[in-house]
């Protein structure tokens, strides 16, 4: 067997750490981004975050326009402040720390610091348990509503049957179901109006028994909302008029009654994990012009820790490779932060140069954009382009929307061009909203009205847009 050595050349695409670190910055939203940070500087001592404007070192600082910077330099990442470093503020004086003051002498007091207290939001159950402490029931009747009060939804509703509770309860409790029937009454007449209901016709008819009898067309009302509420629904108003002897200002003011009501007593009393958008770039017409920026305020400002930058200087003959293993992850990051927020502004930057008409004229005017086009103009991978425009928002005179929110397919006009997507849903919700209340369109006509104007659109493919911004069918949006 004669042995030879050949000589191959090849090509393969690597993922370095710093290429993994990049990509996966670039997909974070801003709250994700931020805790990463937060995350990744507890674990390096090098990198820090600069809290505020005159919160700096003096010394050398690295210029953020591609210049390279010293390794032990400090570096503000994506972010526009002066390279000088501020002065120092002025000390208050004396006549600062009066009465109309922000500041107040203990400060650093936590039981005074009354403007950062929240209240503790109540839920439902407590709501009801205090009022039930306070009613004249004896002990035994208290621990009954108390039951079927932890018994309650989200909502306010008994789900379970008296029967199926009662199947439930330890026999040594010894409670009778006459007993759950009374504590369920007084249950049903605690705050808010319509707590302890089984169905739906039930709160709206506790509720409607709390007003006064001498409300109009209150009888009307409750024989609706125990006995027609499936009628109600399908907008069936002729059958409606004939049942409750109404004509039509009699059954719209009853409907109007009924629709005041809250078929979800308990939802005012829920805790709701409010999120809060907040937008990374800004666009403003300027002299005629759109121009894009980047938002400041989340743009994390980060620099190298002068202190741990001199223990590694003092220390790198005497092995300090895990300090500089950390100072070049803290670099990594600062570099990669920076090229994040570039991305983000080159990307949204070719966004509005595409869809100008949109922030000139609105929804109507969206042109037809896929993410091919943005990733060619930005000669960046079209998967690129995608993590950027996910979770990213922008802010425009005519609100905030994601980046995505540009992107739409497109559908043929009769003249041969295109229309987005996102075009003509804003073209559906208007013919919509001008309808005729008592006639309203059906898909069918839209897609008729959409094609006079020049836009083939099948029936379905209105239904469906339709569908998407939760625009109710023909037949419920019907009224009288």
């Amino acid at each position: 067997m004669k042995h030879s050595l050949q000589l191959k050349l090849s090509q393969h695409l690597t993922l370095t750490p710093q290429l993994q670190q990049s990509i996966r910055l670039l997909q974070l939203s801003t709250l994700e981004l931020d805790q990463e940070l937060d995350a990744f500087t507890l674990e390096n001592p090098f990198l820090e975050r600069v809290e505020s404007a005159g919160d700096t070192e003096s010394g050398e600082v690295a210029e953020a326009d591609g210049g390279k910077p010293d390794e032990f330099s400090t570096q503000p990442a994506a972010s526009s402040a002066a390279d000088e470093t501020p002065a120092e503020p002025a000390p208050l004086a004396e006549s600062d720390w009066d009465q109309d003051s922000p500041w107040t002498a203990h400060d650093d007091d936590e039981d005074s610091d009354y403007a950062s207290q929240r209240a503790e939001a109540v839920d439902l159950r407590d709501h009801l348990n205090g009022q039930l402490g306070v009613t004249s029931l004896s002990e035994h009747d208290k621990r009954i509503v108390a039951l079927l009060i932890d018994a309650l939804d989200e909502d306010g509703y008994l789900p379970q049957s008296l029967d199926e509770l009662a199947a439930l309860l330890p026999p040594e409790l010894e409670i009778e179901p006459i007993e759950l029937h009374t504590a369920l009454c007084h249950l049903q007449n605690l705050d808010p109006p319509g707590v302890g209901a089984r169905n739906l016709g039930e709160c709206l008819t506790l509720q409607l028994e709390t007003l006064p009898p001498d409300t109009p067309y209150r009888e009307q009302a409750l024989t609706l909302a125990k006995h027609h509420l499936n009628q109600l629904a399908a907008h069936d108003f002729t059958r409606l008029k004939k049942l409750l002897r109404l004509d039509d200002d009699g059954l719209r003011a009853t409907q109007s009654l009924i629709t005041r009501l809250n078929p979800r007593p308990g939802a005012a009393f829920a805790n709701l994990d409010t999120r809060y958008i907040q937008h990374d770039v800004e666009v403003k017409k300027i002299k005629g012009q759109w121009v894009v920026a980047l938002n400041p305020e989340v743009m994390p400002k980060l620099r190298i820790n002068r202190m741990y930058a001199d223990i590694l200087r003092r220390n790198r003959d005497s092995g300090g490779q895990h300090l500089s293993s950390q100072m070049q992850e803290a670099k990594w990051m600062i570099k990669n932060i920076q090229q994040r927020f570039e991305t983000i502004l080159r990307v949204s930057q070719a966004i509005v140069e595409r869809q100008r008409n949109f922030f000139e004229h609105g929804a109507v005017a969206m042109r037809p954009l896929v993410l091919r086009e943005i990733a060619e103009a930005v000669e960046l991978h079209e998967s690129t382009i995608s993590r950027v425009t996910t979770q990213k928002y922008m802010f425009t005179p005519r609100g905030i929307f994601e980046l995505k929110y540009f992107f739409g397919s497109s559908c043929a006009t009769e003249t041969g061009g295109a229309c987005s997507s996102t075009a003509i849903r804003a073209l559906i919700k208007q013919l919509v909203a001008a309808e005729t209340p008592q006639k309203p369109l059906s898909d069918s006509q839209i897609a008729d009205i959409l094609a006079k104007q020049g836009i083939v659109v099948a029936r379905r493919t209105v239904a469906k847009y339709r569908e998407s911004m939760q625009i109710p069918a023909v037949s419920f949006r019907k009224t009288l």
